[in-house]
């Protein structure tokens, strides 16, 4: 029902992207924190802790993390937990699995989200749920079971959706160590060019189209910019580590001097215009890509931005 209201307000025009994607990830949030305390009250097994709730936090990544949501979008979510506790691990693991079943049940009237946990420390081979020490050790590169750059680029658009003060002031501070990390400008370039070429490879575009996340000039291209510039700014310039999403970034980056006048501020507005219509291909039930000229404007300013991010640095 919540999910319909969003949608009439929406399809009315009352609503910008950005506050469609404000209310869909509130809403995830508020289904996660009713549900895993749902899950944990009927819990089997469950060692008794100094406290009745568990000591287990969530990190949203990507569109959760960065608050923007679309219909039908993905919860890219990680699990961590802070106890002591010898069994520790295993109850974590239970809770996590019966919370995960509940919100991908499928129902006659579907199902509530898919979740995808990739992202944990070593990816699907990983453990489902983490310890928050593992977890600093991991994202700090602390000894030889280390984070990829393509994972500090995640952790840019990383947020505490869920758990106590204590976690979310750790993650804060894990998150910070990562951002704001010394690193070599011109081999954090290089590597996530080679990692865009990547993803670019793995999304083949069929014929001429453009879609709107994958081509060169779409949203991907936007975000890969953005995250390059967080990871190699945020130390000199603070307001790039606030996890305000791209289009305020871009904006930021412009008023900081790391993009020429305009450039920011034409990639923003392209990459809001590019969400707006891949949210309305989902609610259609289109596809996401369309037939040139159609959002030329769009992937010109994105392609302007790429330009001035990768290609100046290269040259220099």
């Amino acid at each position: 029902a919540e999910v319909f209201r969003t949608l009439a307000r929406d399809v009315e025009g009352v609503l910008t992207v950005e506050q469609v994607a404000d209310d869909l990830s509130a809403l995830a949030e508020a289904v996660l924190g009713i549900t895993i305390k749902w899950c944990w009250d009927r819990l089997k097994n469950k060692h008794h802790t100094l406290s009745s709730e568990p000591q287990i936090a969530i990190i949203g990544y990507g569109k959760l993390g960065g608050k923007e949501l679309g219909y039908g979008s993905d919860l890219d979510i990680v699990f961590v937990y802070e106890d002591a506790h010898e069994q520790a691990a295993d109850v974590y693991a239970a809770l996590v699995r019966k919370l995960i079943t509940w919100l991908t049940l499928k129902t006659s009237e579907g199902d509530l989200f898919v979740i995808d946990t990739a992202l944990r420390p070593n990816g699907n081979s990983g453990l489902l749920v983490t310890s928050f020490e593992a977890y600093t050790r991991y994202q700090q590169q602390r000894g030889s079971n280390t984070a990829w750059t393509w994972e500090h680029q995640a952790m840019t658009r990383a947020r505490f959706v869920l758990g106590n003060d204590a976690m979310r002031q750790l993650f804060e501070q894990v998150r910070a160590g990562v951002i704001n990390a010394p690193r070599n400008p011109a081999l954090l370039r290089d590597e996530i060019v080679a990692m865009r070429n990547k993803v670019r490879a793995a999304h083949p575009i069929k014929g001429e189209k453009f879609d709107v996340k994958h081509s060169p000039g779409a949203m991907v291209d936007a975000e890969f910019a953005v995250q390059y510039m967080v990871l190699s700014a945020s130390a000199q310039y603070p307001e790039l580590a606030a996890n305000v999403g791209n289009i305020a970034l871009l904006q930021l980056a412009e008023t900081a001097g790391l993009l020429p006048q305009g450039v920011g501020q034409h990639a923003a507005i392209a990459y809001r215009e590019l969400r707006r219509v891949q949210h309305r291909a989902r609610l259609n039930e289109e596809p996401t890509s369309v037939n040139p000229p159609a959002l030329q404007a769009e992937r010109d300013a994105i392609l302007h931005l790429w330009a001035a991010v990768f290609e100046v640095n290269q040259a220099a």
